[in-house]
């Protein structure tokens, strides 16, 4: 009988609890930056692997802003994605300053720039633009390779400056 108990809590710890439902479809230059797991799969984020708690899919050969070719991910909330995203992640393979001329031409276009952190060290530069729906969050300090995520302004869990 404990053993039959113990199978059974093994088996429950390893469910997944409820999952919000997904934010409404959202698009910046061409890419979508929130949405249902249906939505990224209908935009080619197709390549998709999946924990328990998460899926991320991937597409490559994006361009943002003009920039490309880079990697692009949406990590979805659900080991089957069914709550959604709620920001884009961008990546270039071989390239940890390729985002350099982005961020030149944000600040050219009037986007403004805040840091999280001390020092600008360890954290990210955030860059917003009155009347967009999006920000922008650019690692400064990184492991691998540096991102850049597109982040709706809907997505009040990640840092804002």
């Amino acid at each position: 009988m404990r053993s039959r108990f113990a199978l059974a809590l093994l088996l429950l710890a390893g469910c997944e609890g409820p999952v919000r439902p997904p934010p409404p479809l959202q698009w910046y230059d061409g890419l979508p930056v929130s949405g249902s797991v249906g939505d990224a799969r209908r935009a080619g984020f197709t390549r998709c692997l999946a924990d328990r708690k998460e899926m991320r899919c991937r597409r490559d050969g994006v361009t943002f802003l003009g920039l490309g070719p880079l990697n692009a991910a949406a990590d979805l909330v659900g080991s089957d994605g069914r709550g959604g995203f709620d920001q884009l992640t961008l990546w270039h393979d071989r390239d940890q300053n390729a985002f350099i001329p982005l961020v030149t031409r944000l600040e050219r276009e009037g986007w403004r720039a805040c840091f999280t952190g001390e020092d600008r060290k360890g954290d990210q530069a955030i860059y917003t633009r009155p009347g967009l729906p999006v920000r922008i969050s650019m690692d400064l300090s990184y492991w691998g390779k540096r991102r850049l995520r597109i982040i709706p302004n809907s997505n009040r869990r990640e840092r804002i400056c």
